[in-house]
């Protein structure tokens, strides 16, 4: 899953780059980024979270009690009440598409044209909710057989083909930016089509008997609701920063985009794959009543997720700058929208650690069908987004808005941590915090090492883009070595795991 991840990531940033070049952090990319603003919502909600998670327990529940053909009926009716239902929030959501914009973008009111824009990109784009609705549901139920390469790597398909719409239609439209939007909702539905074989070759059908009246319907119907809005909470803090960043300077938002682009890049490589990974596992022990086992489980995840992420955010922590520069610093994207861009990066990766964690410890709540407790932490974590972004805006502008979001995040896993150990009855807590720590300092001596090997590098400079990959490539791979070699020296419990596999790997060959 890391890999196909990877693979989807990878082009994101290829899509991203194209975009910056075409439109900078101008105007323009403002409006195209609040618009997507919704289906981007959609996609970690939908693609990475709420129906996958909602599906896989009781599919799960379904294949263990009651055999394949049930669960393959129980699939056939979500799929019937996803074209009804979330094909009329499509229709509903195209009509109003004005107010959505208007609740996303207030200071976009002073500027009636851009307004306007805003409010046709949103529209092209509303479409790619059922779309990515109907992907989710073919991604959980592929899950539940085990399969996990093939929906994983869906998601590239959806930048690929966005790309070809940007290269196609660009340069051949009045107003290019439509390009980039029909590439998303084009790209939502040839997405969901690449899993489809899949999902037949597994027994499952579109159709059959059952409708709209499986009892295991609602009991995924009772889920996904209160599973949306627990996993909502890193993208309600992303519109509340969007509606705030209306108000500030012009590129506010688009820097706040970029950076949070760069942030995703371990959380959705990591953090949403070992989420996904691991929740058809924690379920099957839920079911049949292992709580130790699942525990177990629990706890190895978050360990080996902090070995990895963690030195993932000390690194775009340290090297921030290059980062950005690099990858973003050409055409109509300039040293200043680097610098902007690179600040917010700094503070949205002080959450990373937290971000991910969440994905893991929601995982196990949804996997013994605990659906409360992360909406109510869910709720207060919004509470203090809000808060924090008010205070911190007016003296780091955009960049305060990221800090406010890192904070929030940090108390959602701490709270959310506090009540499952407190329900499980003891989760492995002392072996999680001096995990933590080792991984905290040998990244923490990556990151140190980083900054001073590409420090005096020509980053704000027009040009030097080989030069600047090149260096900032020879940066990232000494990090790398340093942070394994650390580890290693430090007796890190998770890097011998890692070593152990590699030799079970060569033994086999």
């Amino acid at each position: 899953m890391s890999i196909a991840t990877f693979i989807s990531r990878i082009l994101g940033y290829i899509r991203d780059m194209i975009v910056a070049g075409f439109f900078g952090a101008s105007g323009t990319a403002d409006a195209f980024y609040v618009a997507f603003r919704i289906p981007n919502l959609l996609r970690e909600l939908f693609a990475e979270g709420a129906t996958s998670s909602a599906v896989v327990p009781v599919l799960t529940e379904y294949q263990t009690r009651h055999g394949k053909d049930e669960a393959n009926r129980l699939a056939a009716s979500t799929f019937l009440f996803i074209i009804v239902f979330v094909g009329l929030i499509c229709a509903l959501g195209i009509i109003f598409a004005p107010v959505i914009v208007t609740a996303i973008a207030p200071g976009f009111l002073k500027d009636p044209q851009k307004l306007a824009h805003t409010v046709l990109l949103t529209r092209i784009m509303f479409p790619f909710l059922l779309f990515i609705s109907l992907a989710s549901l073919t991604m959980g139920a592929l899950n539940t057989r085990g399969v996990f390469f093939i929906p994983a790597l869906a998601p590239a398909i959806l930048n690929i083909v966005t790309i070809v719409c940007i290269v196609l239609l660009a340069r051949r439209m009045a107003d290019p930016i439509i390009s980039v939007a029909i590439g998303v909702t084009v790209g939502g539905f040839v997405q969901f089509l690449f899993q489809v074989p899949s999902f037949l070759k597994q027994g499952y059908r579109f159709g059959g008997t059952g409708g709209l009246l499986h009892p295991g319907l609602k009991r995924i119907g009772l889920l996904i609701i209160p599973i949306t809005a627990g996993l909502a909470i890193n993208q309600v803090n992303i519109f509340i920063s969007t509606i705030l960043a209306s108000n500030l300077a012009e590129g506010s938002i688009t820097y706040l985009y970029y950076s949070m682009r760069l942030i995703q890049f371990p959380i959705g490589i990591f953090g949403v794959a070992m989420g996904m990974a691991v929740l058809p596992a924690l379920s099957e022990h839920a079911v049949r009543g292992e709580k130790e086992k699942l525990k177990e489980d629990f706890s190895f995840a978050l360990r080996l997720l902090f070995f990895i992420t963690v030195p993932a955010m000390i690194g775009l922590i340290a090297l921030r700058l290059p980062i950005v520069a690099t990858l973003y610093q050409r055409g109509q994207f300039g040293p200043a929208a680097t610098t902007g861009t690179s600040d917010a990066l700094m503070f949205y990766s002080f959450g990373i650690w937290a971000v991910v964690g969440v994905r893991v410890i929601a995982a196990t709540f949804y996997s013994m069908q605990d659906t409360r407790t992360p909406v109510k932490i869910a709720v207060a974590a919004v509470a203090i987004n809000i808060v924090m972004s008010l205070l911190l805006m007016g003296p780091l502008k955009h960049s305060g808005l990221a800090f406010a979001n890192a904070i929030a995040s940090s108390c959602n896993f701490l709270l959310l941590f506090y009540f499952l150990r407190k329900k499980l009855g003891g989760i492995g807590a002392r072996k999680i915090a001096l995990s933590f720590a080792k991984t905290f300092f040998a990244a923490a001596v990556m990151g140190v090492s980083g900054w001073l090997l590409t420090r005096n590098g020509p980053w704000m400079e027009e040009g030097h883009t080989l030069q600047k990959a090149g260096s900032l490539g020879m940066a990232l791979a000494l990090c790398a070595a340093i942070y394994f070699l650390v580890s290693h020296l430090i007796k890190s419990r998770e890097m011998g795991y890692i070593i152990e596999k590699i030799r079970q790997r060569k033994s086999r060959k």
